[in-house]
Order: structure tokens, then sequence, then C-alpha cells
């Protein structure tokens, strides 16, 4: 589920191929409902399993909280002290699988952790485990909990671990490798996770091996939403749920039935089931925000590392270069559900100040700022619980339907997930999808452990070897830069967007005048290959330019032209894309982008 960017209507010619396919056969053992990783995650596994599966998502995969994280794929070495041993475990195995199958996209991550006190904490670190809150004023944490910390750290990792174990310096040592530090440290520790840059595309690898891993059997469209339940079948008929469909894009409507509904809507998982007539309270979630800088100075302060580390007011927090451009984050606070989930003013100001308290000499400025986003965390409800103490651990909740029925006889159910991360979605997947295939009676047949995402098939395991496979896809038309460029966004599946791009001898491809970074058959492979609902999604999700503040007028008015033909969008349409692409990311992601067009 995701930002309220999709409410208008687009028409493209014989209507969208994804939709056409869930109308033409309007029922499926399983409807997953949620395009986000563990949605889209779930989605791969049961079609692996040969479970005729269908998938909706009302927004655009990825977009909502899966699409706003701080793109780390870790261990949760804070979750220790709120004794959640059994989420770090699986989540340092799961970060070093995904190091293993999804190498084009996850990476290892050098992370430093500066420390200003000793033995500052021993006292409130207790009372921290025991009840989940913080006892008065913040106790920052010494050296002395951050050493035990990261040794119960690397015992967890030590299982198929692929990463260094940690590392202490003195202040001397450390102000020697980072001098731009805060001088009054006394420690650092250095440790390693691991991030994934391209949070978006791998989501869209994960969902493109459950299409074809699924023979034609597995079905998924973005900008379909589940309008409604509108009601369930009976023994005669066996249809279990019937739910009505709406296509955002052309406002079509369609029904459709399945035995077994999943909720994967993160966030909105009560009100997704509250519209399918379950009316649940699972969800308390808390919007977390983050910042984008273009600042080689902070860059260079950074030298290749996150800095990771314990604010003022307790909240862990980070600042992550990545490229060229620094990621700064994150808040923690309670959600509006009825409200848009944005970085404010007093985000920015927080974060301004979280800086100067690592790097005192690096100035930072709103001018510097090239992106803003903030997501809710799909967080369960908690009440009185502090945001930062909440359990990032996930369950599954089961709801039968007290009418309907499956053809085998069963009552038909809801499954709706409650929590969930990044780093744990194969092993979330795989969870929730043994729970479907139990109320199908079905076995598991296929294992994802060490199945290889997308483009991670055959990725080169150092960088000579991906120095070699530059240079063998090179071309007189594409220099190393633009083949580098295809590898990083695809991984070893731009071979297929290459032969698209060289299809055609008589055509040449050409680069894009507003930037060499795409071309007019890559966007045009992205259209017919990736679901492209709106000129939004290729600035936002399907590439990285919107995220490190390289959209332009000239480029929205470039790419909209190309999509226009294999889109169907005619001159007003595309008007109408232009000006959607320049409201979304001004009022979510604070850019002011002016258009060419008068």
């Amino acid at each position: 589920m995701g930002q309220k960017d999709s409410a208008r209507n687009q028409a493209q010619p014989g209507g969208r191929a994804s939709v056409q396919k869930l109308r033409s056969r309007p029922h499926a053992q399983v409807l997953v409902v949620g395009g986000g990783i563990n949605g889209v995650g779930t989605f791969r596994d049961l079609a692996l399993q040969g479970v005729d599966v269908a998938l909706v998502e009302r927004g655009d995969y990825c977009q909502g909280a899966s699409g706003a994280s701080s793109h780390m794929i870790h261990g949760g070495i804070r979750y220790l002290e709120n004794g959640e041993f059994r989420l770090v475990q699986e989540s340092v195995v799961e970060r070093n699988r995904l190091l293993r199958i999804a190498p084009h996209y996850v990476k290892p991550l050098q992370t430093t952790i500066p420390i200003f006190s000793t033995f500052s904490g021993i006292l409130a670190a207790p009372l921290r485990f025991l009840t989940h809150k913080q006892q008065g004023a913040p106790k920052e944490r010494g050296a002395f909990l951050i050493k035990v910390g990261l040794s119960l750290y690397d015992f967890f990792s030590r299982d198929g671990g692929t990463v260094p174990r940690h590392q202490f310096r003195g202040r001397k040592r450390a102000l020697a490798e980072l001098p731009r530090l805060h001088p009054g440290i006394k420690y650092a520790a250095t440790y390693f996770d691991a991030s994934v840059h391209n949070p978006e595309r791998l989501t869209l690898d994960v969902l493109q091996d459950g299409e074809k891993a699924g023979s034609g059997d597995a079905r998924a469209s973005n900008y379909l939403s589940m309008a409604a339940m509108t009601g369930s079948g009976d023994g005669a008929s066996a249809t279990g749920h019937t739910v009505q469909l709406r296509d955002e894009l052309s406002g079509e409507v369609f029904d459709f039935t399945a035995d077994v509904i999943v909720n994967t809507t993160g966030a909105w998982v009560d009100l997704t089931n509250e519209a399918m007539g379950v009316a649940s309270s699972f969800m308390g979630g808390t919007k977390g925000s983050h910042i984008v800088l273009d600042h080689p100075e902070l860059l260079a302060a950074c030298n290749g590392r996150e800095i990771f580390f314990e604010h003022t007011d307790g909240r862990i927090v980070l600042i992550y270069p990545m490229g060229d451009r620094v990621l700064v984050g994150t808040t923690d606070v309670d959600a509006d559900m009825a409200e848009d989930a944005i970085c404010t003013d007093a985000e920015i100001d927080y974060f301004f100040d979280l800086i100067g308290h690592v790097f005192p000499d690096v100035a930072v400025s709103r001018e510097q700022i090239v992106y803003t986003f903030a997501g809710v965390r799909p967080l369960p409800k908690h009440d009185a619980t502090q945001p930062g103490f909440v359990s990032r651990d996930y369950r599954i909740e089961r709801r039968a339907s007290a009418e309907g029925t499956t053809a085998g006889g069963r009552a038909a159910v809801v499954l709706s997930l409650v929590g969930g991360k990044w780093t744990t979605f194969r092993a979330l997947a795989e969870h929730l999808s043994n729970d479907v295939l139990t109320e199908l009676g079905m076995e598991r047949t296929v294992s994802t452990a060490k199945l290889a995402i997308g483009g991670g098939a055959g990725f080169p395991d150092s960088d000579d070897g991906v120095q070699r496979w530059i240079k063998e896809h090179m071309s007189a038309g594409r220099d190393a830069d633009r083949v580098a460029g295809l590898l990083i966004r695809y991984g070893t599946r731009a071979e297929e967007v290459i032969s698209f791009l060289d299809a055609v001898p008589e055509a040449p491809d050409r680069l894009l005048h507003s930037t060499r970074e795409l071309s007019v058959r890559e966007l045009e492979f992205m259209a017919r290959n990736e679901q492209i609902g709106h000129l939004i999604d290729v600035l936002i999700r399907r590439t990285s330019l919107a995220f490190r503040g390289l959209v332009t007028g000239e480029l929205l008015n470039e790419v909209a032209g190309i999509l226009s033909g294999p889109l169907g969008w005619d001159q007003a349409t595309r008007s109408s894309e232009i000006s959607h692409a320049q409201e979304v990311l001004k009022r979510y992601h604070g850019v002011q982008v002016h258009s060419l067009v008068s």
C-alpha cells in the first residue's frame, strides 16, 4: 500500500496486461493483498510451491514502508537490549544469506559507532531490557555496554557468517581513521552489516521470479486495489472469498475469488481487514523520516562508512554514504494513519542536530537536501510502550470465515501479517507460505534459502569479475560506464535488457538528452516489462534519479514523451503525468521541479 498518488484514470492500449490476466481468470487459491517486500516475497514463495497465487497492490510495488526504509539489511544489534534474541539470530542469518543470493543489490556495509563514555548506561540498561521503556532522562550507552552487545552480535553471526568480527579503537586511532569525528569521543567500535541501495528494484526482481515460477498461474498487478469484500462462497459454489478489485488507472471494477486471502498491507492491515468486513486492531505503526544530502564534505567525513550511533535523546540514528549522496535518518514517532507520511521541518532540524553531534565542524544547510522521504513502519499496536522499544518482530493472525468454504470443504481464511522488516523478508515469506500451505493441505516442495534472486544469479563475485562482465557486454555504441550502469540497475538481468536494446540494429538506441543514465529503448523495456503506471514510477522506483536529486524539467518532459508511445498516453495524459510527478515530488519528497511545458 502506498502514497495517495494513483487516483487518476489512465488509458493504455487494450488495457493493462497485468489486469487482464486477473480478470480473464478471476479465481486463485491464494490472493495476496499488498505489494511491499513481504507481500511480494510471499507471492514468490507460494508460486515456487506450485500454488495458484495472485497479488494486488493499490499503488506501485515497494511504494509504502518498503520503499521508505533506511536501506539497511542488518541483524538488528539494538534489538538485543529488548531481549529479541530470536529476531537477532534470524536477522543475522538472513543478512548473510541475502549477501549470497542477492549480491547485485545487497552489499557489505562497514559501520562505525562513535562512543563518548566508558561505563554510562550500565544501570539503565537492565531496566530498559525488563520494561522496554526509557527510565528518566536518556543514559547513553557506554563502551562497556556496546562491547558486550557487539560480542553477542558476533556470536549470533557465527552461523554462516560472511562478515568480519567487530573491532574497538581508542580515541587516537579512531580520529586517525575518521578525523572529522567529534574530538570528545573516547572510542569507536566498527562492525559489518549490509545495505541495499536499490530496495525497489530488489522487490521487482522478487516479483518477477514469482511470475516466472508460476508458469502463468502466478499473476500480479500494481495499481489494483481491493475495494471491498462482496461476499463469501457457499458449500455449493466453493469459491471462498469474493472481493471487488478496482483498477486505479482505468476505473474498471471486477470480482475476484480466492480460498485464502493474505493481508500484507503493512501499516494498513487493519484498514484492509475493515474493508473485508473482518475487523481487527493489530497495528500501531510509527513514522520514520530521512533526508538525502548532496554534501561532499560530509560524504568525505564518513570515509565510506555508515556512522551509527545514539543521539542525545536515546534514539539510534545513522549517517550513511550512498554513492555520491549521504542518507541521514531516522525518526521514530507514532503515526496518524489519517495523514500523509512526510518529513517535517522539525525532523530536518533533528537531523541537522544529530549530524552536529558527531561531526561538529561540518556545516549543513537545507539547500544541500536533494530529497526527503518518510514511511510508516508496520509495527504492532503498542499502547504505552515507547516507539523505539516496540518489537520489530512479526506475527501472523488467522481469521476464518463463518460462511465461505473452499473446494476442499475448508473454511475460507484471512491471514494478516503484523510487523516484519526488510532483512527478514525471505524467512518471513517462508513462514507465511507454510501457514498458507497448511490451509490448502499442501506441502512445501522448494526452499528459497539458497535460491538466487533475479539478477543475483551468476553475478560476478569479485571486482575483477565485474570488470570482465562489463568488457564482455560493451559495444561500439555502448561504453563501459553505460554497461556498468545497467549491471548496477538490473544485475545479470542486464543481459536481457541489452538484448532488447540491440534488437533493432537499423535504429540504434540513443541516450536521453536530459541524462546519460537512461536510453529511449531502456524506457520502452521498462514500460513493456516492469508495469509502469505513472511517470513517477520511473523516477523513484525504477531508477534512483529522484533519490539523488537529478530530476529536472527537461527530464520530466523527455521521459514522459518516450513513455507516451508504449503506454498509449495522449497529449493531455502526458501533461497530467508531468503535473502528477511534480506534485508527488513536492508534496512527499520536498523537491520542487519546474516543468518546461507551458
